[in-house]
């Protein structure tokens, strides 16, 4: 069984996107939104698509999470719909995580000297 369930899967064709709403199970207050954009995109076999976090809701008492993510063809028609300060945040996220792997891999491939 796997931990993503699908709750909700909408194509919207007035908006030219797809509304995908989903349980990740086992994963509650351990899941960040760039993340569950790598799982759904596995998943549902979205890659070479824009996958847009909106929400991620956490539920008291389970361990569930509940996702919302929008699915487009074209970054620019994403970039259109979707509030600014959303994708600025998403950048500024995806910033942070490529900074976290280039010290990750600056620190491996340095050696130590020892005297």
């Amino acid at each position: 069984m796997s931990i993503i369930q699908k709750v909700n899967d909408v194509n919207n064709a007035f908006l030219s996107r797809r509304e995908l709403v989903c349980d990740f199970t086992g994963l509650g207050g351990k899941l960040k939104k760039l993340e569950a954009v790598d799982m759904i995109t596995k998943e549902f076999k979205l890659s070479g698509k824009v996958v847009i976090p909106m929400r991620l809701k956490t539920h008291v008492g389970k361990p569930l999470i509940t996702g919302t993510f929008y699915v487009y063809d074209d970054e620019k028609l994403a970039k259109k719909q979707i509030n600014p300060v959303i994708m600025e945040r998403l950048e500024k996220a995806k910033a942070k995580q490529a900074e976290a792997t280039s010290a990750a891999e600056n620190t491996e491939t340095k050696p130590e000297t020892t005297e």
